[in-house]
């Protein structure tokens, strides 16, 4: 049976090295955009383009789990290893996709890093920008410090910098 799936199972893997590729290039360019000023327009249309490429990244892994269970196997890493043992054990060359296999794990993970620090810095932006527009509305911003005893204490700051 492997003999079966295993050109479309090389073909699957290269396709999905190709969209991790794009993927981790629009992280890096989403990181890039999220270090300047005002690119709120381009820093959506990565997101979207990031939707489509793990949408597409999705459907291969759905492919290859359908592949493995033929090979009565689970998806996971490991079994796509010991589906490349099967194949040698065939005898089809199996060089190229376990080579394949490694980098796409590789920059999976480089994706996973990137879409981290990523979110962290879409955090930090959006709670200054929510800070920043609670001073403009005159909203309080309780700052929590302790008092002489130990207590806690919240101080409230309620001028507004704009009146409308």
């Amino acid at each position: 049976m492997i003999e079966k799936t295993y050109p479309f199972t090389e073909k699957l893997i290269a396709n999905a090295l190709h969209l991790a590729q794009q993927l981790h290039q629009a992280l890096i360019h989403e990181a890039d955009a999220l270090k300047k000023i005002q690119q709120a327009e381009l820093i959506g249309t990565i997101a979207d383009s990031k939707k489509q490429l793990v949408a597409q990244l999705d459907q291969l892994n759905a492919q290859l789990t359908q592949i493995l269970a033929t090979e009565k196997l689970p998806n996971t890493p490991d079994s796509v290893k010991e589906y490349f043992k099967s194949a040698e054990t065939a005898g089809l060359p199996t060089a190229e996709s376990a080579h394949n296999w490694a980098q796409l794990m590789h920059i999976c993970s480089e994706c996973k890093r990137q879409n981290e620090e990523n979110g962290a810095s879409i955090d930090v932006l959006s709670r200054h920008t929510r800070r920043s527009l609670n001073i403009i509305k005159g909203k309080p911003e309780s700052a929590n410090t302790y008092d002489a005893d130990g207590s806690t204490q919240s101080d409230h700051h309620t001028s507004p910098l704009i009146s409308v």
